[in-house]
This record gives structure tokens, sequence and C-alpha cells, in this order.
């Protein structure tokens, strides 16, 4: 080898290799520490206050306006190439998460109700200033047709789809089984447990192995508050199809898990997810002394959906505050 050894070669490789492990190895340690910070005082501890708006409500009118990780989640390319769909996209948990999937690399499309278009626009805008394709899907998910459609739409404008988040939910406080309309029950399970089998259904013969299903579900579903009966009852069935789907589609290589939320501020409270007069009391009883932020959990979502997580399926990862299960 015109006078150069092959014990040379992989002698000088190696040294090059070890030089570039220990650049790298200094380099983490010479990293500027991160902060603690006090899981108790990270957001505010102030009672909100007392506020309603129309279902479905705009995260835009609330007071204090919920923190989506607008300005403080930052990526590091752990979903680059990824093609999500998130339900409930345009404000709450959902907009948590499509911020942070387009700033880790991920095109995202968003369904929303369609008078939340002005909240929509907002997350359209920021997945397009991470760089990444955005796909605005405004539509009411109650009926069959407009769940096939939706997957069909945003398999079309992101040329494929791996992610799927079934957020989008209905809740309406009551403190009584008297005061739950039928209308009110019949919404409740199109909106929480029907949409989310139709939507997966449609969406799986699309998804390659490799994919992930990540279902919304709450602490309700381990804990049901005495005045979301009906809510309750659907995020209890949505624990089941996530853990029963799980299995079933473990043999075509999609995982499916869950993340379950406690108190957390979001348009869902103002437009009737609390009873009049208590929102003052809205996550003041949890461990940590206050309600969660919607950026709290958008790393949960880019956990589960990224292939670092990926023997975790049929998994439930909880977000509460300190008071429920898992």
């Amino acid at each position: 080898m015109d006078g150069t050894s092959r014990r040379t070669i992989l002698g000088g490789a190696a040294i090059g290799l070890a030089a570039t492990a220990a650049t790298g190895a200094a380099a983490q340690t010479t990293s500027a520490p991160v902060p603690l910070r006090d899981p108790r005082t990270k957001h505010t501890r102030t009672p909100f206050p007392e506020q309603r708006q129309e279902w479905p409500g705009l995260a835009s009118k609330m007071n204090p306006r919920p923190d989506h990780g607008e300005e403080s989640y930052r990526g590091s390319g752990r979903l680059a190439g990824r093609k999500a769909l998130v339900t409930g996209g345009d404000s709450g948990i959902g907009r948590a998460a499509a911020i942070a999937f387009a700033r880790e690399g991920a095109d995202v499309a968003i369904n929303y109700y369609p008078s939340e278009e002005p909240d929509a626009r907002e997350v359209v805008a920021l997945i397009r200033a991470a760089g990444r394709k955005a796909v605005a899907l405004p539509a009411d998910i109650r009926t069959l047709a407009a769940c096939e459609k939706l997957v069909a739409d945003a398999v079309r404008g992101l040329g494929g789809l791996d992610i799927l988040v079934n957020n989008a939910a209905y809740q309406q406080s009551k403190a009584d089984i008297s005061e739950i309309s039928d209308e009110q029950f019949d919404r409740t399970f199109k909106t929480n447990i029907y949409a989310p089998f139709r939507i997966s259904k449609a969406a799986i013969p699309s998804m390659p192995p490799g994919s992930v299903i990540i279902n919304t579900i709450s602490v309700n579903s381990y804990d049901p508050g005495e005045e979301l009966l009906d809510y309750a009852s659907t995020k209890g069935a949505q624990l089941i199809l996530t853990k029963g789907l799980a299995k079933q589609l473990a043999k075509r290589g999609i995982r499916v898990n869950a993340v379950a939320p406690g108190p957390i501020w979001t348009p869902l409270q103002v437009a009737g997810g609390q009873l009049p007069g208590k929102m003052g009391e809205f996550g003041q009883d949890t461990p940590l002394g206050r309600a969660g932020q919607p950026a709290e959990l958008a790393t949960l979502y880019v956990m589960l959906a990224s292939d670092e997580a990926s023997y975790s399926t049929g998994t439930v990862v909880g977000a509460h505050g300190g008071r429920g299960s898992p």
C-alpha cells in the first residue's frame, strides 16, 4: 500500500476519532450550566380571574394568555423529516405540541374548529417561522366523513403521515347528572372518543413502521372529577383505546401512547370546563400549588414521537402537578 501500513491508517483513524470524542466531551463539560427552576414558581401561582368565553374559546382572549412555548421552546432536530397531524392544534396542549414538533424539524398539519381560525393563524405562522411546512385543516370532527377527509387532506398536504396526535376535546362541567343533556353527552363522546377512533382508523393505512399515535387523555381517566361525568367517561375509554390499539399495531411497527394532563390552562377551561365561580381554584389544590401551562407538556409529546422512545408503546405519561395517575 505504497509504504503506508493498514495498522498506520487504522491507528490514525482511531486517533482522529479519539480527538473528536475528546473535543465533544470538553465541549459538554465546558457548557454553561442550566439553572435549576423551582417547579412551584416556574409559572404563575396567582389564582386565575373569573372569565368566560363561548365554546370553543380562544387562547388569544384568555387572561393571562397561556404559554405554549412560543418564546421558550428550542428544538434539536429530534423529529427531522417527520410529518405530523395534530387535532386541536390551534391552542392549548395541541398548540404546544405543534410548535415543538416544527422546531424539532417536522412538517405539521393542525386541525381546529372553524371558529378558532384566529388562534390557528398564529400557529401556522410559528410553524413556518421554524422553516417547516404548515397545513391548516379546519373541521368539525364529529362525523365519520369529516374524520376521513381530515386524514386524507393531511396526508396529501404533508406528503405522508407518521405522527398522529389525537388531542381535540370537548368538556363542559355540570354539578349533577341531571344537568347533562343528551345533546351534551352525545357531543362529548363524538368529539373525545369517536373522533380519535375514526381518525386513527383512517390514518393507519398511510402510516409506515416507526410511526406513532399519541392520544391526549386525562387524570380523569383514572380519577374522575364529579363535575366531569361525561368527559371523564370518554377519557377512560380513550385510555383503553390507547392500550388495546398499541397491542394491535405492534405487529405493524406502529407505537401508540398517551399523555395524561391534569389542570392545564387552556381555552377548554374558560369555555365551560369549570363550574361558574370556580376559576380561581383551578390547579390550586395540586401538590405544586398551581395549574400547568401547555408548554410544560410539549417535551412529553416530542419524546413519545421520537425514535428515542422506540420501546415504549401502550404507555401513559402523566403531567398533573402531583395529583393523579399514572
